[in-house]
């Protein structure tokens, strides 16, 4: 039987078993069980109705959370040298090319977010086995590849964030730390819904949002109630 610690049995007792709470509700609770002494991320956990396999349901896209995610995010441009000086001006902690595949292909991906030039992903091609796995492989889809670098640095600095389902179905996305507000918390989490909402595809039979839970690092989850949000 695996160990629960007291401040893990104080935080689950704050909850209400098998009850959904409001959007609101959650913001607020996600505070008061969380178990670490450091600012924790708060992720959502979006359980859709939909067939990752079939390619017009593999659900993926992108929005600008309104408060931003609450953490700095390291980003690495792959561009050609006429690039670089606008990547760099917009803030890119890592700007080159041939050195950072040589980096990548040999186990380095210590990056947030990598965003590439479309000359160059022929030459990035290679490294989809390694980046793909990790949600780091550049996309059109994501606005990561892209000529214009600066503003999709501006982007990402602001609090764009990708979300993409995995292959039980849920999506799994960081919308804030437990430092946030209440307010802060609900409103980042209402614009990732609505975003995923709005990507719903018309194959996608039955109920699409089946199971929201929201929690933060190492705390128990918060089942909120789906029946709130037209789906």
């Amino acid at each position: 039987m695996a160990f629960i610690s007291k401040k893990r049995k104080t935080a689950e007792s704050k909850l209400e078993k098998n009850k959904a709470y409001s959007l609101k509700e959650a913001s607020s609770l996600v505070k008061q069980v969380n178990t670490t002494k450091f600012d924790a991320s708060v992720d959502l956990h979006i359980r859709l109705g939909v067939d990752p396999k079939k390619a017009d349901q593999a659900i993926r896209g992108t929005v600008t959370l309104p408060h931003g995610t609450g953490k700095t995010k390291k980003v690495l441009v792959l561009c050609t040298p006429d690039k670089e000086a606008d990547a760099k001006s917009a803030g890119a902690e890592f700007v080159g090319l041939d050195e950072f595949i040589q980096k990548i292909e040999g186990g380095w991906v210590d990056v947030d977010v990598i965003i590439a030039t479309p000359s160059v992903m022929p030459k990035i091609g290679k490294l989809g086995k390694i980046l793909g796995p990790r949600n780091l492989m550049p996309n059109p889809k994501t606005g990561t590849v892209t000529n214009d670098v600066a503003a999709a640095v501006n982007e990402v600095k602001g609090g764009k964030i990708a979300f993409k389902v995995d292959k039980a179905g849920i999506i799994h996305a960081s919308i804030g730390r437990v430092s946030f507000t209440p307010d802060k918390i609900a409103e980042n989490s209402q614009e990732l819904l609505n975003a995923i909402i709005k990507a719903r595809p018309s194959s996608a039979k039955g109920a699409y949002l089946r199971g929201i839970s929201m929690a933060s690092s190492m705390s128990p989850g918060i089942s909120i109630d789906t029946k709130a949000f037209v789906h």
